[in-house]
């Protein structure tokens, strides 16, 4: 093994649960919040003379491509599902949140179809290649592209409360929302990965179906109204040699065997302040069929503990689901307002530092 990997080797070695110089590094569904970028910016500049762009840029391994958009406009706050959100503030700053749900009020399979669906012609994927020329310019990262959430594209379009009483009483409204969903994003990928053939390593899906005590649905139902479209999925993104790289927060230990059955290649979020989430469990029960990314926690450590403790869930993580390869370290979800940047880089500083025992 070459003393120094680059970022793709790294990533590509850990996904085949291979030793790799030291855990690869993500920011994979995360980022640092305006407030936390801001002091993390101000301690630097004083404690090291760097900004936050010459600190973390040699450490992450990973890096986002896609095609440009060259489709409709919309409205300020609307998205191509026709969904609209509004900024909603925490203080220090604001986090946008959906206001207007178009397919709220759709009784039949035909307001379904009056619906304005989004379409892979408002891309232009002869555009991929240039994008990844540009990334690899700047380093060899490993690649991913975004977004692939289904039963999240068809709630923000229906309504959270109300798509979850549809799985009782429509099941045929949320059968046909899903699959107008799945339809666009197959053939989203299938364009976009069939335009760089081989050099896009990691397709990003998600939908979010655990809460902070259990699954947001029982396995059945998740087993009818969502596994079968990411199955569908996923097998596309396979056919192109990309990995699926999947989100959800919350308490998904039950949901685990079924989502490596659907095709999940690396589990992300890793969220273990929910009930029931135990790093040693997963990497025991299904690290040799499943790798995983994220794991510390910007619920409790990052905001509220001491650098010492970040550093100790750190080598941790690193310890137990680094053991063998299989793992990709980054903060759970976004790094928010508030959190002291010394937490933060002891983040990253023992990241890069340790090597699992």
């Amino acid at each position: 093994m070459k003393p120094e990997l680059t970022p793709r080797e790294r990533v590509a070695l850990a996904l085949e649960h291979q030793a790799t110089d030291r855990v690869p590094i993500a920011m994979v569904c995360s980022g640092i919040n305006s407030p936390a970028h801001a002091a993390l910016e101000a301690y630097l500049q004083r404690e090291r003379g760097i900004g936050v762009a010459e600190y973390l840029d040699p450490l992450i391994d990973i890096a986002g491509v896609g095609p440009d958009y060259v489709g409709v406009e919309f409205a300020f706050g609307c998205d191509m599902w026709g969904v609209r959100r509004e900024p909603v503030s925490y203080g220090a700053g604001s986090y946008y949140e959906i206001t207007h749900h178009p397919l709220a009020a759709a009784e039949t399979l035909a307001d379904l179809a009056a619906h304005a669906w989004p379409s892979v012609d408002w891309f232009d994927y002869s555009t991929v290649p240039a994008a990844v020329a540009r990334a690899r310019a700047q380093r060899d990262y490993c690649l991913m592209a975004s977004n692939g959430n289904l039963f999240e594209c068809a709630w923000y379009m229906r309504g959270f409360e109300r798509i979850l009483l549809d799985v009782a009483l429509r099941p045929d409204l949320v059968h046909e929302i899903m699959r107008r969903v799945t339809v666009f994003w197959v053939a989203h990928f299938d364009r976009l990965l069939a335009a760089a053939p081989g050099q896009i390593d990691l397709v990003f899906t998600a939908d979010d179906i655990g809460g902070q005590e259990g699954l947001l649905m029982s396995l059945p139902m998740w087993e009818e109204f969502i596994k079968p479209y990411h199955v569908r999925l996923n097998r596309v993104i396979h056919e192109h040699g990309a990995k699926v790289i999947y989100h959800s927060d919350g308490a998904v230990m039950d949901a685990v065997p079924g989502l490596i059955d659907m095709g999940v290649d690396v589990l992300q979020a890793l969220q273990f302040d929910a009930k029931g989430m135990d790093d040693e469990t997963l990497k025991r029960e299904y690290g040799d069929r499943l790798c995983f990314e994220g794991g510390i926690s910007v619920q409790s450590t990052l905001p509220f503990g001491t650098p010492e403790a970040v550093a100790a869930e750190v080598r941790r993580r690193i310890d137990v689901l680094g053991r063998d390869g299989g793992y990709i370290l980054g903060p759970s979800h976004a790094i928010q307002a508030g959190t002291p940047p010394e937490n933060i880089v002891a983040l990253f500083d023992t990241a890069a530092e340790h090597r699992a025992q």
